[in-house]
């Protein structure tokens, strides 16, 4: 891992661009979650954008024009980030916000709070295969080189975030408090409209039948893909090379398959079974 790209905190990698120490400290012991605050967490290439969007559309009841006017990271800025803490601090409540860190590194304020926290996992062979795709257009992230070299990396969590196995079990850790709801891609995938619903019920939020439509339909993969607020085509060439990828790629479920041989796929399956052993929680992919 190319060492000026990556800076190590607490044991996990973070990209030198976005994020630094003293923004991370801060979050951690200093930043006061809200009662009324609602964060979407995830471990990276595993919905966060899909429910930044679908959050953004049930706040205004199904409306389309506020996803449409703001860009996604002022509306639902990214704390850890130091842009991202600047625009959270500035937001006034009630605040959706975003959230790639593991437990021990979120805001310790949040055990003492009412925040919510939404919580989208997804089968981490398809994570795998959309971040080693992420990666390869994102100037701020090490170049993957190949899938087999890059599944090594993502299965010793040697990647920006850490080891998906160690953030999902940090986040299972709290399952059980009621101001957290889990969250499948796979299950948004199959009954996108049962999922709004449930979080609907989770957020406390009533919409009726035409509002929930217009949440499902304005969430939808082609919806998102052709709103510039979301797409993160307008970001910067300096950022991103948008010759090599797109952040919206395919979004759908299975695509590992068309990237992993059946060794790689078992490899996988060894060191996950390994990993995740004592983990008494049923997964859609499982």
């Amino acid at each position: 891992m190319s060492s000026a790209l990556y800076f190590t905190h607490k044991g996990i990698s973070f990209s030198n661009i976005w994020y630094d120490v003293d923004t991370l400290n801060f979050v951690e012991n200093e930043f006061q979650l809200l009662d009324d605050d609602v964060l979407n967490v995830t471990y990276p290439k595993s919905g966060t954008n899909w429910m930044q969007e679908i959050l953004g559309l049930i706040r205004h009841n199904g409306d389309p024009s506020w996803v449409r006017s703001l860009f996604v990271w002022d509306r639902s800025p990214w704390i850890g980030t130091t842009d991202g803490m600047k625009i959270a601090l500035a937001s006034p409540p009630p605040r959706l916000m975003a959230s790639h860190l593991p437990f021990q590194l979120f805001p310790k304020s949040f055990l003492q709070s009412k925040a919510k926290v939404i919580y989208t996992l997804r089968n981490p062979k398809d994570v795998l295969v959309s971040y080693y795709h992420h990666t390869k257009f994102v100037k701020s992230m090490k170049d993957p080189g190949t899938v087999e070299e890059y599944l090594e990396e993502f299965l010793s969590g040697n990647v920006a975030f850490g080891s998906w196995f160690d953030h999902v079990k940090s986040w299972l850790e709290v399952k059980g408090r009621s101001n957290v709801f889990f969250n499948s891609y796979e299950e948004m995938q199959q009954d996108l409209r049962g999922s709004v619903e449930k979080i609907c019920h989770f957020l406390g939020k009533e919409l009726n039948s035409q509002q929930i439509d217009s949440v499902v339909e304005n969430a939808s993969f082609q919806k998102m893909k052709d709103n510039p607020k979301s797409n993160y085509t307008t970001v910067s060439d300096e950022h991103f090379d948008h010759k090599k990828g797109k952040l919206l790629r395919k979004g759908i479920v299975g695509d590992w398959k068309n990237h992993l041989t059946v060794a790689q796929s078992e490899r996988f399956d060894r060191v996950y079974q390994e990993k995740m052993r004592g983990v008494n929680v049923t997964f859609p992919w499982d």
